[in-house]
C-alpha cells in the first residue's frame, strides 16, 4: 500500500473546532477504513502511521466538547472496519492503538492528559462491546429457529473474545518480563531489515498507561453487560480477564501496578467477590 501521508489531511482536520469540517473528515476516514480492499491491505506499519496521525489529531483538539466527540468517534471505528470473520482487521487496529499509546504516553503533558485518559477509556469500552455477537437481521432470526422453536443465542462471539483478551494481555496488562522477551525476539528476527519506521513500535508499556487500564476495566466491563449475574458466558469471560490481571498482580515488578491490580480484583462488582461476600454474610 502507498504511503499513508496522502491520507493525513482528513485525519488532521479531525482536530478542527469547525464542526462541519470535523464531521466531513470523520466521514472520509470511515469510508476509507470501511472499504474491505483497503482494510485488508493495511499492514501493521500502515495502521501505526494512521494511529500516530489520529493521536495528534486529538492532541491538537483543544475544546472539551470536540475532544469528547473525537475520542468517541475514534473508539467507534472498530465498528466501521469490515468483519473478516476471525476479527483480524479489528485486532490489528486495536494493537496499533495500544502500541501508539504505549509509545506516546510518557510524552503527554499534564494539560493534555485528561483527553488521552478519556480516549483509552472509550477504546477499551468499545473493544469489550465489540466482543458481542452482531445482530444481522434475517441471519440472526434464522439462528434463533430450530424445529419451530427459538434457541437461546450466545451474546458473545468466541473468536472476538479470544482476540480482545489477547490484545489486553499483550499491552495494558502485559508483564514487564513478557514485553521485554517479546521485544528481544522481534529484534533478533528483524535486525537485518530495521528501518526508521521501527521507532513506531514501543519497547514497553508505561506504568501510567497500565495503571489507568487497571483503574477502568471493571467500569467498562460493567457498561457492556459483562457483570450480569444471569449471563454465564459473561462470567466465564470475566474469569479469563481476572486471570490475566491476577497474573500481572503476582508477577509485576512495579509496586504501583501490583497495588492497583489487586484493588481492581477486589472490586465488589465482580461476581466472584459478590459470591464470597454473600457466603460470609450468611454464616
Amino acid at each position: 500500500m502507498e504511503s499513508q501521508e496522502r491520507n493525513m489531511p482528513f485525519i488532521k482536520n479531525l482536530a478542527s473546532s469547525d464542526r462541519k469540517l470535523r464531521t466531513k473528515s470523520l466521514e472520509s476516514l470511515r469510508n476509507f477504513l470501511s472499504a474491505r480492499q483497503v482494510a485488508s491491505s493495511l499492514s501493521p506499519l500502515d495502521i501505526l502511521k494512521m494511529w500516530k496521525g489520529l493521536f495528534y489529531a486529538l492532541w491538537m483538539c483543544d475544546r472539551p466538547l470536540p475532544q469528547q466527540a473525537l475520542a468517541q468517534d475514534l473508539a467507534d471505528l472498530v465498528y466501521v472496519l469490515p468483519d473478516s470473520g476471525d476479527g483480524a482487521v479489528v485486532v490489528a487496529w486495536l494493537r496499533g492503538f495500544w502500541a501508539t499509546m504505549a509509545r506516546e504516553w510518557t510524552g503527554v503533558d499534564v494539560l493534555r492528559l485528561d483527553k488521552f485518559l478519556m480516549l483509552v477509556r472509550r477504546v477499551l469500552g468499545a473493544s469489550l462491546a465489540w466482543m458481542k455477537v452482531r445482530e444481522d437481521g434475517e441471519g440472526a432470526q434464522k439462528k434463533r429457529k430450530s424445529s419451530g422453536k427459538e434457541k437461546r443465542k450466545s451474546r458473545w462471539d468466541a473468536k472476538r473474545v479470544d482476540a480482545v483478551l489477547g490484545v489486553l494481555g499483550d499491552y495494558p496488562f502485559v508483564l514487564e518480563e513478557d514485553a521485554k522477551s517479546r521485544k528481544q525476539e522481534e529484534e533478533v528476527e528483524q535486525e537485518s531489515e530495521k528501518t526508521d519506521d521501527d521507532k513506531l513500535t514501543p519497547q514497553f508499556v508505561p506504568v501510567g498507561l497500565k495503571l489507568h487500564a487497571l483503574d477502568i476495566w471493571v467500569d467498562e466491563a460493567e457498561k457492556v453487560g459483562l457483570l450480569e449475574d444471569e449471563d454465564e458466558e459473561a462470567k466465564d469471560i470475566m474469569r479469563r480477564i481476572t486471570a490475566i490481571v491476577d497474573e500481572l498482580e503476582k508477577g509485576t515488578t512495579s509496586p504501583g501496578v501490583r497495588i492497583r491490580a489487586k484493588q481492581s480484583l477486589l472490586d465488589d462488582r465482580l461476581p466472584f467477590n459478590n459470591i464470597a461476600g454473600s457466603d460470609a454474610g450468611s454464616e
